[in-house]
């Protein structure tokens, strides 16, 4: 059966099919499952992650950051296939390869060394909104990042180029927050360490 088939099947049910009144779920080649099996924990991180692009690109106004947005949203779709596909016999669902992970760090590789100042120190998320947004991106990335270490914890036959790629995305989103600022000449700003004294190393009682 062919991706569009599963597809096409899964939309012919009911948007309520009250299987998860019960607190179950169930998705391609897994059957029932617990709503807080570690599948669906990673599942839910990268639908949010998906929807705070969502929310990015509505006030991204840079069309080479869209672009790169909507191709992101989409491998986050391939991405969660492939997840929901580690329990089938035959790969039949979209997944994630190194041809992902080499697009990505050519843009990171592109941003990094033509398009963005030297990095020296940490710096504070926010700026425009879209960087801003784009920061929160980041964040949430990490978040899911986190879920899909736990889950390949659970099932080792995870796709190991799905850690990659998020792990890589992470990056690459942190790239397009410090364009999108720069953009606007938006200065970054360093954090601000209160109460530190670099020279005194002794440990303070608090």
């Amino acid at each position: 059966m062919c991706v569009d088939q599963l597809v096409e099947d899964a939309l012919k049910l009911s948007l309520y099919t009250k299987i998860g009144d019960q607190g179950k779920t169930t998705f391609f080649g897994c059957g029932l499952v617990s709503k807080d099996d570690a599948r669906i924990h990673a599942m839910g991180a990268l639908d949010e992650l998906n929807s705070v692009i969502g929310l990015t690109l509505c006030f991204v106004e840079d069309e080479k950051i869209k672009e790169l947005l909507l191709k992101i949203q989409n491998d986050l779709f391939q991405l969660g296939a492939d997840i929901a596909g580690t329990d089938m016999q035959t790969k039949k669902l979209p997944f994630i390869h190194d041809q992902h992970i080499k697009e990505l760090e050519g843009l990171i590789d592109d941003f990094h060394n033509n398009k963005l100042r030297e990095l020296k120190s940490f710096i504070l998320p926010g700026g425009t909104l879209s960087g801003a947004l784009l920061h929160l991106s980041r964040a949430v990335t990490r978040r899911a990042e986190r879920d899909l270490v736990t889950l390949k914890k659970v099932v080792p036959h995870l796709n190991q180029e799905t850690l990659i790629y998020v792990n890589r995305l992470s990056d690459f989103l942190f790239c397009l927050a410090r364009y999108a600022n720069k953009d606007y000449d938006v200065k970054e700003q360093e954090p601000i360490y209160k109460y530190f004294e670099p020279n005194n190393t002794e440990a303070k009682n608090i």
